[in-house]
């Protein structure tokens, strides 16, 4: 749908997008599983070089990269076309998650050398990236707090710990890791984003971790991965020493915004699903679902809610791409779990629709729901995004939450050591 943030360069292309997504893609669904991914990964390649050879490779990529010089707000709409392929279509066109994230992040901020060694082959879509960030033993919504550590011996980083959900190991060519490298720093200084090979001796996959019993494979893979004294150069940090939490605050503001616009697609394809049911599913002689009231009604709510998304979303992109995410972490937070519950909503009543069909995999919706749970949880729990909101609306009222929670601290610390003190 157009939009006031649909520009006359990216027209033309969201309409050769669809137009492959539609003939190309939605055919390959009949079916799917993602237990049954592996099967399909040889015809997705296929597609993959048909997108090169059409001239569509590369939307999210710059100009210099040898991609459309899309901006954020621009490739967003491509984004929610791609989604109406829900499992396919970032796949095939070289922007799937964790990918595109680790793209921008080394197009930003990596060495020469390691642009040279593994951007270059990321972007002609030759290797595959996984992300590796989250622990088990700690809480995901604060990536201050892990225990995988990167040691210095010489010209190297010796790295131990443990990550699970590492986005897409399964396959993957290398991982960008963040690990603590100054335990001694203050919390936002002491992790850094290392490069570790996956053919690095130590990097194993322990498993490909189930979710709601698909345990997935490939770029649809969440795997638990260890580190067993894996030495690589130091040359592979991101940006330096001690700037992982700012790294992954500057990877996860688009991310969030890619997250989205592929929710409000996804969201999309259930409505169009969940109305072509209504307006044939004869319940009765001549009665048609869809003249039910109720389901009107699950219709309008949804319609209602995809737009304002998609409003909220592309103007959230807008701003980013005009004053920088670090002026728009509001936003950012809003559209996480505003989107993410929204497109539950409208998923969840697709599948009602459906009826007992809905929850089979003799239509997509089963798939989506499995893999798109974690919408609510990925990138931040939605009541973290919440409370960070509103405690950062409060202070504009002069409610200063985390100070006084700062200072409470302080105090606690400072009756602890004069009760030491005390007792000596």
């Amino acid at each position: 749908m157009d939009t006031i943030f649909t520009t006359e360069r990216v027209k033309p292309l969201l309409a050769r997008v669809r137009e492959f997504v539609e003939t190309q893609l939605i055919p390959l669904e009949d079916g799917f599983s993602h237990n049954k991914l592996g099967d399909l990964i040889p015809i997705l390649d296929q597609k993959r070089q048909q997108v090169k050879a059409a001239g569509l490779w590369g939307l999210h990529l710059s100009a210099e990269e040898q991609g459309h010089g899309l901006t954020l707000c621009e490739f967003g709409q491509i984004s929610e076309v791609l989604a109406y392929a829900p499992f396919f279509g970032h796949y095939v066109f070289g922007c799937q998650a964790p990918d595109i994230g680790n793209t921008e992040l080394l197009n930003k901020f990596a060495s020469d050398e390691l642009k040279e060694c593994y951007l270059k082959p990321l972007m002609a879509g030759d290797i595959r990236s996984c992300f590796s960030m989250t622990e088990p033993e700690f809480a995901g919504s604060n990536p201050t707090r892990m225990a995988t550590l990167a040691v210095r011996e010489g010209d190297e980083y010796v790295i131990n710990g443990r990550k699970w959900f590492t986005s897409s190991a399964d396959g993957a060519a290398f991982a960008v890791v963040m690990a603590v490298t100054n335990p001694d720093a203050a919390p936002h200084q002491r992790a850094s984003m290392i490069i570790v090979p996956t053919d690095t001796p130590g990097f194993t996959i322990e498993r490909n971790i189930p979710v709601f019993g698909e345990a997935g494979e490939g770029w649809f893979s969440h795997s638990e991965v260890t580190y067993t004294n894996c030495r690589v150069p130091i040359s592979n940090v991101i940006a330096g020493e001690g700037m992982g939490f700012r790294l992954a605050q500057e990877r996860l503001g688009p991310g969030r915004v890619h997250h989205c616009m592929r929710w409000i697609g996804n969201a999309e394809k259930a409505l169009d699903l969940l109305c072509k049911r209504a307006a044939t599913r004869e319940i009765e002689d001549g009665v048609m679902l869809g003249e039910k009231q109720f389901i009107q009604d699950f219709i309008s709510e949804s319609r209602a809610e995809i737009d304002a998304c998609r409003l909220y979303v592309l103007n959230t992109a807008y701003m980013i791409d005009t004053v920088g995410v670090s002026n728009v972490r509001e936003a950012v937070s809003g559209i996480k779990f505003y989107v993410a519950n929204a497109f539950l909503r409208v998923l969840d009543r697709a599948i009602q629709v459906h009826g007992a069909l809905g929850v089979t995999d003799d239509t997509v919706l089963s798939a989506m729901y499995r893999h798109e749970r974690g919408a609510r949880i990925w990138d931040g729990a939605d009541e973290v995004h919440k409370q960070n909101l509103a405690i950062s609306i409060l202070k504009k009222y002069g409610l200063d939450i985390k100070q006084k929670a700062k200072e409470l601290r302080q105090f606690r610390q400072m009756m602890a050591a004069e009760k030491t003190i005390g007792a000596e």
